[in-house]
């Protein structure tokens, strides 16, 4: 059936002359244009007085400037840019002050307000309440950038057999550089990312069990915690064991380093501050837990170490102190995940377990809470992004899923699951890139969801080729 919109003719006395329809009415386009039978509004000859815009006769000759700037602007976003011809300086100033009526030449009142006009394809960049962004001076607009697309499956999946299911442990951490250090009931596996070898670096006996895992600042010293409460530091390049450190009286379940310090947090509710250069066991000792250490972290600057607890308490330390210098008690389960952002000082992120399952921002700096986001299920582990303010979480009850947040807003970025048991394990790549999980299921997958830093112009080492499932042992 033939449109009746298309039967339309000159001959018609109905029907307007075609010079008003000729093209010095109509906008140019630099762009494709297609052209369709659609009806599209021209509001040419509509009558601006009934719009109630502003007068610039009735206001101050101060303001006449800006409010003309501001009637130009409404003008054209109302009734095009065709209905708003500007006139040419000589024009405007030969008659002295000129008003808005004077700027602004409307077009004939005797055009067609409905008439057949073209498609035009606009940029997608035109996000702006205006779509006439090229015909409007003095704006300026920026390409609005594409969100980034996170791969949700993993690129590669480890087996990892005996890999154990508590959450109160430590099990895999990644170096400075580019190995993987997985404990696996009592041995300690090595898995160099840029040559997928794996190297068994250590066996702790059949009576005891690995913890814990830590790295060295640096990348070339491994330290060891075990269920007996010994601590075991060893040479990852030379596989050869340096020496084995004691003073905890139960299992060391979280380690951490900073410059010389090397720091281990027991079920017998202390942390031990262990210099690696003195012949003594440990330094000092931190009493301020009330249930067993899980969670432990030194700050970027190396000035604090933050604490958490199976008592719900998140706990901040300085340098020197035997006592904690803060005191955060507002989470209602333990206090494993504790991340110190890169990107702000004194800005520290926690996480509660089960009957909690919020993640908390702190300023150390000032002592104060600053957010609280409930994420709806336990958080396991808490990493940041190096390259942007982004941080990725990974969860156990009831979801078992690993989520990327964009921080402050804390808007999800994307949702990754796979694991079939709760998330406990996690670890970040040297380029912080790539996230390593581990799971109760026995498996260690590798997530690629962060940027590259701006100035890395080359791929990751860790290989995104190498796909496919692998053993870890």
């Amino acid at each position: 059936m033939e449109n009746p919109r298309t039967t339309m003719s000159a001959t018609d006395p109905k029907t307007p002359s075609s010079n008003l329809l000729s093209s010095s009415y109509r906008r140019p386009s630099s762009s494709r244009t297609i052209y369709s039978d659609r009806f599209i509004p021209c509001r040419s000859s509509s009558n601006f007085a009934l719009f109630d815009l502003p007068n610039s006769n009735a206001a101050s000759p101060s303001s006449d400037d800006s409010r003309s700037a501001y009637t130009t602007l409404l003008k054209s976003a109302l009734f095009g840019p065709e209905c708003v011809q500007p006139l040419t300086p000589e024009k405007s100033f030969s008659g002295g002050r000129s008003s808005d009526s004077d700027l602004l030449q409307i077009s004939p009142p005797n055009c067609n307000i409905f008439k057949f006009k073209t498609e035009t394809r606009k940029s997608l960049h035109s996000l702006t309440p205006f779509g006439f962004d090229d015909q409007l001076p003095g704006v300026s607009h920026s390409p609005v950038k594409a969100p980034r697309k996170i791969p949700r499956s993993p690129y590669k999946v480890l087996d990892a057999p005996a890999l154990q299911d508590d959450f109160y442990l430590n099990l895999v951490d990644w170096s400075s550089h580019n190995v993987l250090a997985v404990g696996l009931a009592n041995c300690v596996y090595l898995w160099h990312a840029s040559s997928s070898k794996v190297v068994k670096l250590c066996d702790v006996g059949v009576d005891d069990s690995v913890c814990s895992v830590g790295w060295s600042n640096r990348g070339t010293h491994l330290a060891v915690g075990t269920n007996n409460g010994k601590l075991q530091l060893w040479d990852a390049s030379r596989c050869k064991r340096i020496r084995t450190m004691e003073g905890h009286r139960l299992r060391v379940g979280a380690i951490a380093w900073s410059s010389s310090m090397l720091s281990s947090g027991s079920r017998d509710k202390t942390i031990l501050q262990r210099d690696i250069r003195s012949q003594e066991d440990y330094v000092s000792k931190l009493s301020g837990h009330k249930s067993e250490v899980c969670g432990l972290k030194w700050s970027y600057d190396n000035r604090e170490l933050a604490s958490g607890g199976n008592d719900n308490r998140l706990l901040v330390w300085n340098q020197h102190s035997t006592q904690p210098v803060l005191k955060y008690c507002e989470h209602t389960a333990a206090v494993k995940a504790i991340a110190w952002s890169p990107h702000v000082h004194g800005l520290l992120a926690s996480g509660g377990g089960t009957a909690d399952r919020c993640i908390r921002f702190w300023n150390t700096t000032t002592n104060s809470h600053l957010s609280c986001m409930d994420t709806g299920s336990q958080v396991c582990n808490l990493v940041w992004s190096k390259n942007v303010n982004e941080l990725v979480s990974t969860h156990g009850y009831s979801q078992n899923q690993i989520i990327v947040w964009r921080y402050p807003t804390m808007s999800k970025l994307a949702t990754l699951t796979g694991h079939t048991y709760r998330v406990l394990y996690l670890a970040s790549s040297p380029d912080g890139q790539t996230i390593v999980t581990g799971a109760g299921d026995e498996t260690l997958r590798f997530w690629n969801i962060f940027p590259s830093p701006k100035s890395q112009n080359t791929e990751s080492e860790i290989g995104a080729s190498s796909l496919g499932r692998t053993h870890i042992r």
